[in-house]
């Protein structure tokens, strides 16, 4: 299983008139936690385009517990629990400053060839990364 943390601070802008963060900025902080934990194996999402390879949302579930506000600062863990092969999936939880869950999701990408727009298997720059994890 790979697991990788990063952390961001709510902006003030990302809250609502209730002070809570809008429900629509969490997608945006699972990006947050995809991107890091992508850059962490030592890969960018650029690198993947480089490559001709997009990895498209296909599918989202989210769980909301409690709200974030303006200036918390959020970990963001986001775990790949099964070696991806046509889909990868990532568990995330997002907790506060105090260790509280306020969010859980999954979310779920395909590969596609970023020129013909055709589905793909995990290309081997990722599962190459990710071996170690799944040994």
């Amino acid at each position: 299983m790979f697991v990788h943390s990063t952390q961001i601070r709510v902006r003030y802008g990302e809250t609502d008139q209730m002070g809570f963060v809008y429900y629509g900025h969490y997608a945006l902080y699972y990006e947050v936690g995809r991107v890091e934990a992508i850059r962490s194996l030592g890969l960018t999402y650029k690198d993947l385009e480089d490559q001709g390879i997009i990895m498209p949302v296909v599918r989202l579930e989210a769980k909301y517990t409690a709200p974030a506000h303006y200036d918390d600062l959020l970990t963001i863990t986001s775990q790949i629990v099964e070696k991806p092969d046509r889909f990868i999936v990532f568990d995330v939880i997002i907790k506060n400053q105090k260790g509280q869950i306020l969010n859980k999701a999954k979310i779920t990408l395909c590969f596609k060839d970023a020129t013909t727009g055709v589905q793909m298997r995990t290309p081997n720059s990722i599962t190459d990364k990710l071996e170690p994890y799944f040994s």
